[in-house]
């Protein structure tokens, strides 16, 4: 076993190998270390963020963090950091990593204890940062578009908070991968909910449509951002439920996600979405979506799609 003097040599200052930091320290992924009994690893119990930055700047940082706030809130964790805290801390793990594209992630946990249901008493959180280089998107992603598949949506009755417990979706992706698609959507009692870490969202008769930010779904940030966008290019827009025949019958379908952040859906199961290709709504929002970023200009319609590295 390699001593910790060994682990902490593992430098986080190349760039490629991220940086964490664990309950006030800055350390390298070897060198971090969790308790066997954290609640986040026995239960589940916790919540988490993950945030893009581009050219070292993180992008809709406060949306991110108020969310974070409300999910603690909804299962009764207590943060040990206000909101500028969490900040303060991102932005100088970003600066410390020297990543200027990467994806921040937060995890807070109840804390370590021994196993037992019931809350503990007297414990802090556990509370974990990481960046590391951003998960590369294909670009024929971009280009082409991507092709999902439906799953029932078993998932607990409360997807709105951001919990750690992603069984499910896991699980979900995987088998959608293994039948050759890139996305998997959830579908609950007829109607689509969302995919697995994306929103979906359909154009039906010029209208562009999402599913209502209810307890089904967990509401993006970047979905969010698109609605805004969308409002301000003159489309309507509608939060309605969607029956699973609509998304299939829709002239274009297309998710939402921190860091997929817009791709067109040309498939669905069997069903070919549109004429196939990406659509010109879709590419609209898209480069005014684009245009936002931080260090970052026209995408489709205009330069190449720069991706991440």
């Amino acid at each position: 076993m390699k001593s910790e003097t060994e682990l902490r040599s593992t430098r986080a200052d190349i760039p490629d190998r991220g940086l964490v930091w664990l309950n006030g320290q800055f350390l390298d992924f070897a060198a971090a270390r969790v308790s066997v009994e954290d609640r986040g690893f026995q239960f589940g119990d916790g919540v988490y963020e993950t945030i893009r930055v581009y050219a070292g700047t993180p992008f809709a940082i406060e949306q991110h963090i108020e969310r974070l706030s409300r999910s603690a809130a909804a299962v009764e964790l207590e943060l040990p950091m206000t909101g500028g805290e969490f900040a303060a801390v991102v932005e100088e793990l970003i600066a410390r990593s020297g990543l200027r594209e990467a994806e921040v992630y937060i995890q807070v946990t109840r804390g370590a204890a021994p196993r037992a249901h019931p809350f503990p008493t007297d414990v802090p959180p556990t509370v974990v940062m990481t960046v590391r280089p951003v998960r590369p998107i294909p670009r024929r992603f971009r280009e082409r578009g991507i092709v999902v598949k439906t799953f029932p949506d078993e998932r607990w009755a409360r997807c709105d908070i951001k919990t750690i417990c992603l069984l499910p979706n896991v699980l979900a992706v995987e088998r959608a991968r293994r039948a050759g698609a890139d996305e998997a959507l959830f579908v609950r009692d007829g109607l689509v909910t969302e995919g697995t870490s994306s929103n979906v969202f359909i154009v039906h008769q010029g209208e562009i449509v999402t599913p209502p930010a209810d307890h089904r779904i967990l509401a993006g940030v970047t979905r969010g951002l698109i609605l805004e966008i969308a409002r301000a290019c003159g489309y309507r827009t509608h939060e309605r439920e969607i029956p699973l025949p609509e998304l299939k019958a829709a002239s274009e379908v297309f998710i939402t996600s921190t860091v997929k952040e817009v791709l067109a859906v040309i498939r669905v199961d069997e069903t070919v979405i549109g004429n196939g290709e990406p659509g010109v709504v879709f590419r609209r929002l898209y480069d005014v979506y684009r245009s936002r970023l931080p260090g970052r200009g026209p995408s489709l319609n205009g330069e190449p799609v720069e991706e991440s590295r």
